[in-house]
């Protein structure tokens, strides 16, 4: 183990960590100016309260809590590894609770939790393409939780007009204080309980063009460079490359 992992597995290190971005994610949504763009149905389906299953890329999980619409419950599925444990904790400065992931469990203990909550009348926030990628190419578990509950997708994606992009494999949006932020949100996507194989993946094709299309949509709005899929040939967070 490395010098630096050692000293961000030191709990003090972690609890400054996890102070630090609970400050800069309230300096964001405080000093930001946020436009929703929202199609009819989806309006009247979030303005109820839910439950619904939000789905959003990983790149543009800083600018999400800004969506939420306070009168829904709202849990944010993050990884069982560090750098979900600290975005659970920094969110609950914002009043979103998550959900873990836990290693033991896997995708069907993950997808098992997110059916209790959605019973409970509770909606979810996802990112079909975490935590390790392909960067925004989505994966099946949203769609199996949509067939398993009866309750609709709706897919969303944000900008700032004032961001940095990492250059990590997500490419991650950093938004900066002082702007402003658009929120664009899709149709709501519903996936019927006798869907086969085929009918599911065409709706986790559907929903990873949803995705992509807001997602340009909200770049567009304030002139930026889009972010492109992940190509064939890029590698997912933690392989290794040549």
């Amino acid at each position: 183990m490395t010098l630096g992992k050692r000293i961000l597995k030191m709990g003090w290190v972690q609890r400054l960590l996890v102070r630090l971005a609970a400050l800069y994610l309230i300096a964001v949504y405080r000093t930001t100016r946020w436009l929703n763009v929202q199609p009819p149905r989806t309006r009247d389906l979030v303005e109820r309260g839910g439950p619904f299953i939000a789905c959003f890329w990983h790149g543009r999980m800083v600018m999400m809590p800004a969506a939420m619409p306070r009168k829904a419950r709202f849990n944010l599925l993050v990884s069982g590894h560090r750098d979900g444990r600290l975005i659970s904790q920094a969110a609950a400065h914002l009043g979103v609770e998550t959900v873990t992931a836990s290693s033991k469990g896997g995708s069907v203990g993950a997808m098992r939790a997110m059916q209790r909550l959605l019973e409970e009348g509770q909606s979810i926030a996802v990112t079909p393409d975490g935590p390790r990628g392909p960067r925004m190419r989505a994966k099946l578990g949203a769609i199996k939780t949509a067939q398993m509950s009866g309750v609709a997708i709706v897919p969303l994606s944000a900008t700032v007009s004032r961001r940095r992009i990492l250059q990590s494999w997500d490419r991650f949006c950093v938004a900066l204080p002082f702007g402003r932020g658009v929120i664009y949100w899709g149709d709501p996507i519903y996936v019927p309980q006798d869907a086969d194989a085929e009918a599911l993946e065409s709706l986790r094709l559907k929903l990873e063009n949803n995705l992509n299309t807001l997602t340009r949509e909200a770049d567009r709005h304030f002139g930026q460079a889009e972010i492109e899929p992940a190509g064939q040939g890029e590698k997912s967070r933690g392989q290794r490359h040549a």
